[in-house]
């Protein structure tokens, strides 16, 4: 083996080869550092006495399925312009790491591929090794996220395991990337986002959340001038679990066996859009059957199906008289859930009809938690949230099958 092969093959510039070893299945290349290419670590002059060495050794780009290693007896040399004793700086590695930056590459881009353990694996190291790696390079491109070009954000948290344990996430809607994963849910959570925000002078535009009280007085106090826009899944959602619930109380006051039959499994029924149905199945009939059977349920139905059409209104203006109308129209009904429900429509119509100035919400974001979720379950789980919070931050650059 040469020298030349040490640069071409290994990346080691300024070295020469001394010898080579296989042993136990690896290949050991034994380097050293010429006398006229010593420097002192500190003040880097030329100016310097050898004093010694201590030997260390680093994992390296495998041959083949072989590892390798690099042993490298490191130099210790005393300077005579300042006047300390220190070890040379070595050019293929960083401080205090075990293995070569070639290697780390090598390693990262396995990593768009296969799981940590299976890299680990692949590379006869230890698991710690290779997320120490994805961390420090995570850390290094999505640590701290630039926020003054930020216009657009989505807001919402996600849950990250049993026992009510949430993470709060804030989507750059323009860019897709994530940009802020806070501890926790709520006003508390976003606090640290919104001191990043203001030292970088961002001006927010729109940002889209749920109807929650939390997300409406964090955005009111933080961001004056932007238009809240309440995502119009959320409030469909939010129907349709009033609409589960009235279908459920509706069975239990059944006085037949006969109206608890019809009303039994009819939940996904009703909360389908009617172009899902499947009439291979007689969906559309046992829908028909249910809706006959009780006029409430009926009423609340064909509402929730008027309430899809306000968002695909020509106008703001069109829409809010679409909303009003609507608003009467619950209300005449009889129906308490559909009364309760219209209060709190118009509590929030300015909101909701903010999504004609402009048309976001946050399924960008919920498209995220999808692959977040999907990352977690090929990982089996994240022990170390500071970590995952990184795999989050540089979720929306994964181009290949998702890994932990």
């Amino acid at each position: 083996m040469s020298t030349s092969l040490l640069y071409h093959a290994f990346g080691l510039v300024g070295y020469r080869y001394v010898r080579q070893e296989f042993r136990e299945g690896r290949v050991t290349f034994t380097i050293a550092q010429p006398r006229e290419r010593l420097r002192c670590s500190e003040c880097g002059s030329n100016n310097v006495w050898a004093q010694g060495s201590t030997p260390r050794t680093f994992h390296t780009l495998p041959i083949g399925a072989k590892p390798v290693q690099i042993h490298f007896p490191v130099p210790r040399v005393c300077c005579h312009d300042c006047g300390l004793t220190r070890q040379v700086k070595i050019g293929f590695a960083d401080p205090r790491k075990s293995y070569t930056r070639s290697f780390e590459r090598y390693a990262l881009a396995l990593s768009q591929h296969m799981t940590i353990q299976d890299v680990a694996e692949h590379l006869h190291v230890s698991w710690d090794t290779i997320k120490d790696m994805q961390a420090r390079s995570l850390q290094r491109r999505f640590g701290k996220p630039k926020l003054h070009k930020l216009q657009q954000i989505a807001i919402d948290e996600i849950a990250i395991g049993k026992g009510h344990h949430y993470l709060t996430v804030v989507l750059n809607l323009l860019s897709g990337a994530v940009v802020f994963v806070g501890d926790g849910k709520g006003a508390e959570a976003l606090k640290p986002f919104w001191s990043r925000l203001r030292r970088s002078r961002a001006k927010i535009r729109a940002v889209a959340t749920d109807m929650g009280k939390a997300y409406i007085k964090a955005v009111r106090e933080n961001l004056r001038g932007a238009v809240h826009v309440f995502d119009h899944f959320h409030v469909v959602k939010l129907f349709n679990d009033k609409l589960s619930a009235l279908r459920r109380d509706l069975h239990r006051a059944a006085n037949s066996a006969r109206d608890r039959h019809v009303l039994k499994g009819t939940r996904w029924l009703l909360l389908k859009n009617p172009e899902n149905l499947d009439d291979d199945r007689n969906e559309w009939q046992r829908l028909q059957e249910a809706l006959e059977l009780n006029a409430p349920l009926a009423t609340a139905y064909y509402l929730k199906e008027d309430l899809r059409q306000l968002w695909s209104q020509p106008n703001k203006r069109t829409a809010r008289r679409v909303l009003r109308d609507w608003l009467a129209r619950a209300r005449a009904s009889g129906v308490r859930m559909l009364a309760q429900f219209a209060n709190t429509l118009e509590e929030h119509q300015e909101g909701i009809l903010a999504y004609y100035d402009y048309p976001i919400s946050t399924g960008p974001l919920e498209g995220t938690n999808t692959k977040i979720q999907a990352m977690k379950r090929q990982a089996y789980g994240f022990r170390d949230c500071e970590f995952y919070k990184l795999k989050i931050l540089g979720i929306h650059e994964a181009k290949y099958a998702l890994v932990g």
